[in-house]
C-alpha cells in the first residue's frame, strides 16, 4: 500500500499553493503541521482528488487518483464536513452508506460497528443537531469510515474541541493507523506530537522539512533556551531581539521566559530540550501573532 506524491504544484493565477511536493506514504499516521494559509487544505484536496495539480502526479498503488477504483479506497474529513442536523445519527451513516452502495444489511451492520468505533453507540438515535462539537467530529470519523477506507484524510480534525475531546480524538485516530494510510492535517502542534509517525512541516506551499517527531526535533537542538530576567531587561528582549518567545511566566520580582535563538540570548540563559510547540513558534511565529 503506497500513496506517491512526485513533484505536484497547484497554482491559483500568480499565487502558488503547493510547490513541488514529493511524498512516499505508507500505513501509518502523518502529520501536516503549519500556520493558516500553508498550504495544507489544497494538498490534502489535491490527494483526495477534488482538486487536480497544475503539474505532477499523484497515484495510489501506481493508479491515478482520479479513477474510481481509488475513490473507493479514500475517506475523507474535510474542515467542515456537511450534515443533515434534523438526521438522528444512525440514519445519517445509514443514508451515507445507501449512497456510496452498501446493501442495507451491510450498511446496518457498518453503522453500528462505527458507532461503537467512535463511542457514539449510545447516542445512535440521537439527531445530530443536539450533538457536542466533538461528537460531529466522531461522527465525521464514522462516515470516511463507512467504505473501510486504505486512506484516511483528515482536514483540521480537532479544531474547536475542548482537551478532553481532542484527547478522545487523537486516541482514535492513533487505532484507526494501524492498518491504514492516515494523513492529519493541523495548527494544533499537540495533535501531531502524540500520534504522529512522520511530521510534514508545510510553509507558503512548501514543505519544509519531514521525519519523525524525534528528527524534526533535531533542527532545535541548542537552540531553545530559557532564562530568568529582571521584568525591564525581559521586555527589552521581547520588543528589540527577533527571537521567537515561545512563553513568559512571572516568577516572583523577576520574568522566566523561554525562547529560540541560534545563539545564547543573555549569560544567564540555560540551553533544555525542544518540543514541536518550539519548532512551531520558530517557523511560524509571524503568522501565530497575528
Amino acid at each position: 500500500m503506497e500513496l506517491i506524491l512526485d513533484k505536484v504544484s497547484r497554482q491559483y493565477g500568480t499565487k502558488m499553493a503547493c510547490s513541488n511536493i514529493c511524498l512516499r506514504l505508507t500505513p501509518g499516521v502523518y502529520g501536516l503541521l503549519g500556520a493558516n494559509g500553508a498550504g495544507k487544505t489544497t494538498l490534502m484536496r489535491m490527494i483526495c482528488g477534488v482538486l487536480k495539480p497544475t503539474s505532477g502526479t499523484i497515484t495510489f498503488n501506481q493508479a491515478d487518483v482520479h479513477s474510481e477504483a481509488y475513490r473507493d479506497r479514500l475517506g475523507y474529513l474535510p474542515q467542515d464536513f456537511g450534515y443533515y442536523p434534523e438526521f438522528t445519527a444512525q440514519n445519517f451513516l445509514l443514508y451515507l452508506a445507501s449512497l456510496k452502495g452498501l446493501s442495507r444489511t451491510t450498511a446496518k451492520k457498518k453503522t453500528l460497528e462505527l458507532l461503537s468505533v467512535v463511542s457514539l453507540e449510545k447516542e445512535a438515535k440521537r439527531k445530530i443537531k443536539t450533538f457536542s462539537g466533538g461528537m460531529k467530529q466522531r461522527l465525521g470519523i464514522a462516515q470516511a469510515m463507512l467504505n473501510n477506507p486504505s486512506i484516511l484524510v483528515l482536514d483540521e480534525p480537532t479544531a474547536g474541541l475542548d482537551p478532553k475531546e481532542r484527547v478522545r480524538f487523537r486516541n482514535l485516530i492513533s487505532r484507526l493507523g494501524r492498518e491504514r494510510i492516515v494523513l492529519l492535517s493541523t495548527h494544533i502542534v499537540s495533535d501531531v506530537e502524540y500520534i504522529a509517525d512522520t511530521i510534514f512541516l508545510m510553509k507558503d506551499g512548501k514543505l519544509l522539512h519531514q521525519g519523525s517527531p524525534q528528527k524534526i526535533l533535531q533542527l532545535l537542538e541548542g537552540k531553545v533556551w530559557e532564562c530568568l530576567l529582571p521584568p525591564a531587561y525581559a521586555e527589552k528582549l521581547c520588543t528589540e531581539k527577533s527571537f521567537p518567545i515561545v512563553n513568559i511566566r512571572q516568577e516572583e520580582e523577576n520574568v522566566l521566559l523561554r525562547l529560540v535563538s541560534s545563539q545564547k540570548p543573555s549569560e544567564d540563559a540555560m540551553a533544555v530540550t525542544a518540543t514541536l510547540e518550539d519548532l512551531y513558534l520558530h517557523y511560524f511565529s509571524e503568522e501565530a501573532s497575528l
